[in-house]
């Protein structure tokens, strides 16, 4: 179980290109190196936090990553004004609290680990693919409130699948074919063609 210390913990919001979505941000490291997205309340099972956050009746969906959170909510409810400072007095309460912020041993029962890391049975072209979501593209959508996770290859076409703000982001598609494929075609010549699949 990984759980927060007590410490003095400061929230702080980040607009993401996805107008449903908003980052909030903690000083403080709640997910190390790691990133787990619930796309509705069942399947916050292995998170408390995220299993409280939807209790707020806006609250669509909760993805958890390093030192932040990222929440959607429902496109016909409140503005993200009039709830941001709810949710920043909650986040920095339960943090203080030292409130658990995802059960590992949960998180193992109903995901595989995350699907970026190159395995020993990769075949090179993947080994590749993984690397350059891993060094290129993991540090520009986490700044965006997202992540994005290697789901496969097959002859010349790479599905990914699109978390946190990424998922359902209007922009998500021009950064996926503009960006990831544009530089997946010029570093990886195997490459002819980025996919999203939906969680």
């Amino acid at each position: 179980m990984i759980k927060t210390g007590n410490t003095i913990i400061s929230i702080y919001t980040e607009m993401t290109p996805n107008p449903t979505t908003m980052k909030f941000v903690a000083n403080k490291l709640l997910y190390p190196g790691k990133s787990i997205d619930f796309p509705d309340e069942s399947s916050a099972g292995p998170s408390p936090l995220a299993k409280e956050l939807f209790s707020f009746p806006f609250i669509k969906s909760v993805f958890i990553a390093s030192n932040f959170v990222t929440l959607t909510k429902t496109l016909d409810t409140e503005d993200w004004q009039d709830v941001i400072p709810t949710i920043k007095q909650f986040l920095k309460d339960y943090l203080e609290a030292g409130g658990p912020v995802v059960n590992e041993d949960e998180v193992a029962k109903v995901k595989p680990e995350s699907t970026n890391i190159v395995l020993a049975d990769d075949d090179d072209v993947v080994k590749r693919i993984k690397e350059l979501l891993d060094n290129y593209v993991k540090p520009a959508v986490e700044m965006d409130g997202g992540a994005i996770q290697f789901k496969s290859y097959d002859d010349g076409v790479v599905n990914l699948m699109l978390q946190g703000s990424c998922s359902g982001c209007p922009s998500s598609m021009i950064t996926l074919k503009a960006g990831i494929e544009g530089m997946m075609k010029r570093m990886i010549p195997e490459v002819k063609e980025v996919v999203a699949e939906a969680e």
